[in-house]
């Protein structure tokens, strides 16, 4: 059995919707980052971090993995799926991973940071971050338009680009003009798993977990 720490966030949703596709069963923790749970002795212990997602696999003596592309491929290694064991194959679905892990999340993340959560408004910050974060997803753009997938075949370097790709709004990115993304994007959003992953974990609020989202962030800010 897998527990899960997690939130509402992009990088949670990475693992929710990896554990929905592999049918790995699994129990849910929810963070409420708001009340900086992420920061507590307890859990540091886990995640030296003090960010989500994290999980302890129960079924191998409660061994503890944090960092969202690490859990990743830690499942997809343990069910011996969404990544290739072909050493070529496995290597690029994880350039793809390190990818996002490296270049999209971090840079939208920053165009997130100052176009939603920032007490004061630095256009110079906002354009930039935004402008980045279009330019990486032109990339995927351009990958998409010879590939269905990133890698070939749907891999979890997908569902980790996937679940920042489909929130650009949130940063003000535009995605206009980018239609192999598009096309990705609502192929992936069509698939049961990914739903499923998408609501976890549950809220019957969708608003107070914005409203919680960006006092967590502020309070980060300050």
């Amino acid at each position: 059995m897998i527990e899960l720490f997690t939130s509402n966030t992009p990088n949670g949703f990475k693992i929710s919707i990896t554990l929905e596709e592999l049918g790995i069963p699994y129990i849910v923790r929810h963070i409420k980052l708001s009340l900086h749970e992420q920061k507590e002795d307890w859990y540091l212990a886990l995640n030296p971090n003090g960010r989500i997602p994290t999980i302890i696999d129960h079924g191998n003596g409660g061994f503890v993995v944090f960092e969202s592309g690490a859990i990743m491929i830690y499942l997809a290694e343990r069910a011996k799926r969404l990544l290739p064991a072909e050493p070529a194959g496995c290597s690029l679905v994880i350039q793809w991973l390190m990818f996002q892990m490296g270049n999209l999340g971090p840079m939208m993340g920053q165009a997130n940071v100052f176009y939603r959560y920032a007490p004061e408004r630095i256009p110079y910050a906002i354009e930039r971050y935004q402008r980045e974060s279009r330019r990486l997803l032109e990339v995927l753009d351009k990958r998409l338009s010879d590939y269905e997938y990133l890698a070939g075949e749907y891999s979890i370097a997908d569902i980790a680009n996937f679940c920042w790709a489909r929130r650009a709004s949130w940063g003000g990115i535009d995605t206009q003009g980018l239609i192999n993304l598009h096309r990705w994007m609502d192929l992936i959003n069509t698939r049961p798993a990914v739903q499923r992953g998408l609501q976890v974990p549950p809220s019957d609020d969708l608003g107070n977990q914005v409203e919680e989202r960006i006092k967590a962030v502020r309070q980060i800010l300050s």
